[in-house]
């Protein structure tokens, strides 16, 4: 009885985080704060309070958690933004979502080095694991608003496409960091090597998915769902074992798929929805029990990561980015958005817990500056991105829920 007991406690906690992260997206819309800023903040404060809770989860056990949740959000998300719309803003998109996030990696290199006094190396690692925006912010922050112009398909489209690209550039470069690391040109070839195979594996894993759905009835409506859930797994995870790039490949098939005409459309996407939202919060919850507060005050880590936090936000963000929205023909208003609103999230963690695990040179540290980054970011700069709106002139308004 006492073993039942327990676990009725277990689901009784668990049943009730998942009530409370249901309704944080209305307090979310009240404070204009991301939820996901809530539950990060709220599980490194709990793990703090509860030691325990903290050695419940090892960074390996998260860093799986956080990698099943973001093929889920990616593949709601290529769903969000669609063929037809991708396909409008497709330069911007590849631009940033490619040269953008090594000219990110590459600037932040800079003030980790000269700034913080890191090696190069060290720093490298830190300008890999900053360098992608966060699909779970950005989806979340734009989830029932509409924004005017490609502006929000850009920033959309952008943080799906480097999140694939930024997880490759951070293995590379622990790859290289490593006593047994391998040459430049063999992490640079295998970096290339990923993207191709997850475009491939995309690609041909949309087109069966396709002629799947539309070829094999169901016996009912409720399984469809499941099923492309199912799939994109599988393309995850047939990518990974080919040597590619999985989460490309499930942002791909989600994006080729997003405008098919596919029998249950509308369930579909509302189950592929409400399934993302409840894995961002799961992730970042799983993130944040990483987390010591206390630590973050050794050798003022938490003082490293603000600087950095600025930096990104007002030098490095703008020099990397701006340039390539040059030929985009946006409004000065509309590529300042682009600038501010390049939001960080659970994959600069995921990144940085990548170090943490490949046993790097000041591992620790970097996980811990990269989480007070995400934290200003998250909590920061998303409150602020209806104002900023406002403010440059970027049309935004709420609308209804996706696949009503």
């Amino acid at each position: 009885m006492d073993e039942v007991t327990r676990f009725g406690g277990i689901v009784l906690l668990v049943s009730a985080a998942f009530l409370v992260a249901v309704l944080s997206n209305r307090l979310s819309e009240r404070l204009r704060v991301p939820a996901a800023a809530f539950f990060l903040l709220a599980a490194a404060v709990a793990s703090d309070i509860w030691p325990g809770l903290h050695e419940a989860l090892s960074i390996q056990h998260v860093e799986r958690i956080a990698v099943v949740a973001l093929v889920v959000i990616l593949f709601d998300g290529g769903m969000r933004v669609g063929w037809q719309r991708s396909r409008e803003s497709a330069v911007p998109i590849v631009s940033l979502g490619l040269v953008g996030t090594f000219a990110t990696a590459g600037l932040m290199t800079l003030p980790a080095h000269f700034l913080l006094d890191f090696s190069w190396e060290t720093s490298a690692l830190l300008g890999a694991a900053l360098a992608p925006t966060d699909p779970a912010v950005m989806f979340s922050v734009f989830g029932r608003k509409e924004i005017g112009g490609r502006t929000g398909t850009i920033l959309e489209g952008e943080s799906g496409a480097n999140d694939p690209v930024g997880i490759a550039l951070m293995l590379a470069a622990v790859s290289l960091a490593q006593a047994d690391s391998t040459s430049v040109a063999g992490a640079v070839g295998e970096f290339f090597l990923e993207l191709g195979l997850g475009v491939v594996f995309g690609v041909v894993g949309a087109y069966v998915l396709l002629l799947l759905v539309r070829r094999i009835v169901l016996p009912n409506p409720a399984l469809y769902p499941l099923r492309t859930l199912a799939f994109a797994g599988a393309i995850y995870g047939a990518a990974t074992v080919a040597h590619g790039s999985g989460f490309l490949a499930v942002y791909i098939a989600g994006i080729l798929i997003g405008d098919a005409d596919i029998p249950a459309k509308r369930g579909i996407e509302r189950f592929h929805t409400s399934l993302a939202s409840l894995a961002e919060i799961v992730v970042f919850v799983a993130l944040g029990l990483t987390i010591d507060l206390t630590a973050l005050g050794e050798n003022n880590r938490w003082l490293d990561g603000l600087i950095l936090a600025v930096v990104l936000a007002f030098v490095v963000r703008p020099l990397a980015v701006g340039p390539l929205l040059i030929p985009t023909h946006l409004s000065n208003g509309e590529r300042l958005f682009v600038m501010w609103s390049g939001l960080k999230g659970a994959v600069p963690i995921l990144l940085a817990s990548f170090a943490v695990l490949g046993g790097v040179e000041n591992a620790d540290r970097i996980y811990g500056i990269v989480f007070v980054v995400v934290a200003f970011s998250v909590a920061l700069q998303g409150a602020s991105i209806p104002y900023a709106a406002a403010r440059l002139g970027v049309p935004m308004r709420t609308g209804p829920p996706r696949g009503s």
